[in-house]
């Protein structure tokens, strides 16, 4: 095998990677970004907390509801595709939710937007399987939260200071403009696998194949309903649920209201704290992923850092009456997101636990659970401060919406010990 050829192999997929890593900063951007311009949305649309609650949620939803389309997707029509309309969709769906001159075209907009990015990181996953090793699949898919994670810390102060600076309308249609440039890069730059460029594949560079090639792939609808029926997919599902959603809630939904009525910080340094969960999540991410790969173990970490994030709820929502010292919030923060990415596992464990060539479908199922999190916990929490709001004193309103939060986290953390150990390798053919 000419060594030219496996060197630009080698090569090349960085490049691809980064490409599609580049849109998935944009996925996060708009995961985030809802709660730093809630008074923009109030003051332009005269909206309740419920109905801002909802305009985050109608993301999620959209998100959650093209999950598994978005497995199917990536593994029928290739990520290369999948991405570019999705990412031009995003695009397109960022200028109206910008543009948009009353409510209807908002919830229009953030619809688009919801259904154009959700199919981004399945695809990313789904080309990390094809250009790398199996052994780098949990590292890879934590440096890929990490790059997006960039989008979640642009959501945050810099997002205010653009918003202060050129409107909160301006912002989003630029953002937009953004995005469609990106699917261009998309189409022209990324290719599903190594094959389509006439370039060897990780199995030839290494000599081997894969033990389940020789397992027939099944048709489309029976792989979903094999990875659908197998036990050991759902553990990530309900593990990503819990984390992702109180995850979610706090920083992209409510955090900052929280930091504003609680601790009586200004609009502009609030989204300062937010930025340390987010950042820890970004590095945790890594962490983790890596940690994994090291110790060729799935449960283990999950369950430590499942119990280091329950306890991190725990102290937001107990510690003196719900007001923990305002000295600690940083740390408390990045400790917080950190230990949160103990759910990027389940990604790896939903697809090691399938038919390796269902590796988006499998990924997908478990995607789902984060994001339906992320769709019904914020509204909850809106329910309670439109019932709430006025009655009770912030600390005690925050410290009881808050708690539904923490619910969810203990939820998440008993699933953690149901996890499936398959010691970072693909199982499917294994007797289960």
């Amino acid at each position: 095998m000419e060594q030219s050829r496996i060197k630009k192999m080698m090569t090349y997929r960085w490049l691809v990677w980064g490409t599609l890593a580049l849109t998935y900063v944009i996925v996060f951007f708009h995961r985030l970004a809802i709660g730093v311009v809630r008074e923009d949305l109030v003051n332009t649309f005269g909206i309740t907390g419920t109905t801002f609650a909802n305009i985050g949620s109608t993301y999620f939803y959209a998100y959650m509801i093209m999950q598994i389309p978005s497995g199917i997707l990536a593994d029928s029509l290739g990520a290369r595709k999948t991405v570019t309309i999705g990412t031009l969709l995003a695009g397109i769906g960022s200028i109206i939710f910008g543009l948009a001159p009353n409510l209807f075209w908002v919830f229009s907009g953030r619809l688009l937007v919801g259904i154009g990015v959700s199919v981004a990181f399945i695809a990313i996953l789904k080309v990390i399987s094809q250009w790398f090793k199996e052994s780098e699949f949990a590292t890879m898919s934590g440096i890929t939260s990490f790059i997006g994670n960039m989008g979640g810390i642009i959501a945050q102060t810099p997002l205010a200071l653009m918003v202060a600076y050129f409107t909160w309308r301006t912002t989003f249609a630029a953002i937009g403009v953004i995005s469609i440039i990106l699917a261009i890069l998309c189409y022209v730059i990324v290719r599903n696998s190594p094959k389509d460029m006439g370039l060897p594949t990780i199995e030839d560079i290494e000599g081997v194949s894969k033990k389940n090639q020789t397992v027939e792939r099944p048709p489309l609808m029976k792989s979903l309903f094999q990875a659908l029926s197998n036990p050991y997919t759902w553990p990530g599902f309900f593990v990503f649920t819990g984390f992702f959603g109180a995850y979610v809630s706090l920083t992209g939904t409510w955090g900052r209201s929280y930091l504003v009525d609680v601790y009586g910080l200004s609009p502009d340094v609030a989204p300062n704290y937010m930025m340390a969960a987010v950042l820890g999540l970004a590095f945790g991410s890594i962490a983790i992923g890596k940690v994994s790969d090291s110790l060729q173990k799935r449960r283990l970490p999950m369950i430590i850092f499942g119990g280091i994030y329950t306890l991190c709820w725990t102290m937001l929502v107990f510690m003196n009456g719900g007001k923990p010292p305002l000295e600690i919030l940083y740390p408390l923060f990045f400790i917080l997101g950190f230990s949160c990415s103990a759910f990027v596992l389940g990604w790896a464990c939903g697809k090691e636990v399938n038919h390796p060539a269902i590796a988006g479908t499998s990924t997908s199922i478990v995607n789902i659970g984060g994001f339906l999190g992320g769709a019904v916990l914020p509204p909850i929490l809106g329910r309670v401060f439109d019932t709430f709001g006025g009655v009770l004193e912030p600390i005690q309103l925050y410290q009881k919406a808050f708690m539904y939060c923490f619910i969810f986290v203990i939820i998440g953390f008993l699933f953690t010990f149901t996890v499936k150990e398959t010691g970072c390798k693909n199982i499917y053919s294994v007797k289960k």
